[in-house]
């Protein structure tokens, strides 16, 4: 097996995949590799080993597999690498600041109640299945902050419309993947798959083509620029026309600093990576809730420490008080990461303990399997997000937590992630009472880009008594 090493313990079902490499962290131990071909791989669990990848300005561009997605995200800050990543992060910062995030709560706000609504048609059903309904809030949430535009009436139409080539092509990533003869892009374009994932290309390029070309429309009739983002007051409520991503990226480009093809590139890693992960972390986070009625009663005794009987609007300084809706955010983070693989590819040997890993080697982080590490998370399976108050933090290893990855390359947006969860779930946990239908011992998890299961994930949601 010199030539072909165990690269055959990857031609399995994606299910397979995903529960065999936790397997495999149980036989071989925190450092293994995957090798064969030119192909190698080697897998870190440690938190002092993740660190010395993760943290390091040398090890910055994605690996191999992620060139899968260039034939939508081309170079986008989430794809690109060397100069052009570190230019687009310098020229994208500006958008995730907290004066920036503050002119998006009033977006999160509205999609909330809208998500309120949605789910006030749902009481006293059986149950309910939840990506559809928490995915249109979502997606109506990036649309409007990144892109400046509403899904409106017709969101329903749009999520479905938009869902569908967007997971096709995820699809067909994990299938070259898990198939090393179509890494080759001459060999791939003579597959079938090549002709689905073409389709879904023109139909999400359609979507966003349309989308810039309304939002430069606007802008000239609006003025709008910014240039005026510590102005924000009367925008919190409203008063002023909203900001959006992508006005930034148009504003770079009046300067030189991007051109349309990069705008193109940014505002579909906006849209893929801004609301399929919400929308999962949101459904993990309901439905285990669901199943732990005691932690749901803590909660609500906090909106009411905030809110008391009153049925008034949520603010943004209410964000800062939910303590423990917070932890709570973090813990179900821990358990059902969003992003559930990350990976790094070296160019250099890496010493990692007594170990050297290779130049050319992919370093993959399993972050599922890491969060569930006993000897850092006692008891892993149980949900306790005491796990993440202050007093408890202090003695983890920054590196053993990782929804968001970690480092220089860590995840742009999770400050606008953590508000939109906050206020999503705030916004429900006020109205709902969320009953158990899907329970965690039911789950059963698949390889994909973000986390997914098998089958839909179901709840009951009923009325709370005057509604806190």
């Amino acid at each position: 097996m010199f030539l072909f090493g165990n690269i055959f313990d990857i031609f399995i079902t994606p299910v397979q995949m995903f529960y065999y490499q936790i397997e495999w962290r149980k036989s071989f131990g925190n450092l293994w590799k995957l090798n064969g071909f030119s192909f190698r791989a080697v897998y870190l669990y440690k938190p002092e080993d993740i660190e010395i990848v993760l943290s390091s300005t040398r090890y910055l561009d994605k690996s191999y597999p992620y060139t899968f997605l260039y034939p939508w995200l081309h170079e986008g800050l989430l794809t690109s690498a060397g100069e052009k990543w570190q230019h687009r992060r310098k020229m994208l910062t500006p958008a995730f600041h907290f004066l920036i995030l503050k002119r998006f709560f009033a977006t999160f706000c509205d999609h909330a109640q809208k998500l309120v609504n949605t789910v006030q048609k749902e009481v006293n059903k059986d149950e309910s299945d939840l990506f559809p309904l928490i995915s249109k809030a979502t997606l109506g949430v990036i649309c409007e902050t990144a892109m400046g535009t509403t899904t409106g009436d017709d969101g329903d139409s749009l999520a479905n419309k938009y869902f569908k080539p967007l997971h096709t092509l995820a699809w067909t990533m994990l299938y070259r993947v898990a198939r090393i003869w179509y890494y080759s892009d001459a060999i791939f374009q003579f597959s079938g798959v090549a002709k689905i994932q073409k389709d879904a290309l023109n139909t999400l390029e359609k979507f966003t083509t349309h989308i810039i070309q309304d939002r430069r429309e606007y802008r000239k009739n609006n003025n709008i620029s910014t240039e005026c983002i510590d102005d924000v007051e009367d925008d919190v409520y409203g008063k002023k026309p909203k900001l959006a991503m992508l006005d930034l990226l148009l504003d770079e480009e009046k300067k030189g600093n991007i051109d349309e093809k990069g705008i193109t590139e940014e505002v579909d890693t906006f849209m893929f990576e801004g609301h399929d992960t919400t929308a999962t972390a949101l459904c993990f986070m309901i439905m285990r809730l669901a199943n732990e009625p005691d932690i749901q009663d803590k909660i609500a005794a906090e909106m009411k420490s905030i809110f008391g009987d009153s049925q008034r609007a949520l603010t943004i300084e209410d964000l800062s008080k939910m303590k423990y809706l917070e932890c709570c955010i973090k813990e179900s983070l821990r358990m059902y990461p969003s992003v559930p693989f990350i990976s790094r590819y070296i160019k250099e040997d890496v010493q990692i303990g007594d170990h050297t890993v290779p130049y050319n080697t992919m370093v993959n982080f399993n972050v599922f399997d890491i969060h569930r590490n006993p000897n850092i998370f006692p008891d892993p399976e149980k949900f306790i997000p005491e796990r993440f108050l202050p007093e408890n933090c202090i003695s983890r290893h920054p590196y053993a937590y990782i929804p968001f990855s970690a480092g220089p390359r860590n995840c742009i947006g999770q400050k606008f992630a953590l508000m939109e969860l906050k206020t999503m779930m705030s916004s429900l946990l006020r109205r709902f009472k969320l009953e158990p239908v899907t329970k965690p011992e039911d789950l059963t998890f698949t390889t994909d880009v973000v986390l997914r299961t098998t089958h839909p994930i179901y709840v009951r949601f009923r009325n709370r008594i005057s509604a806190l």
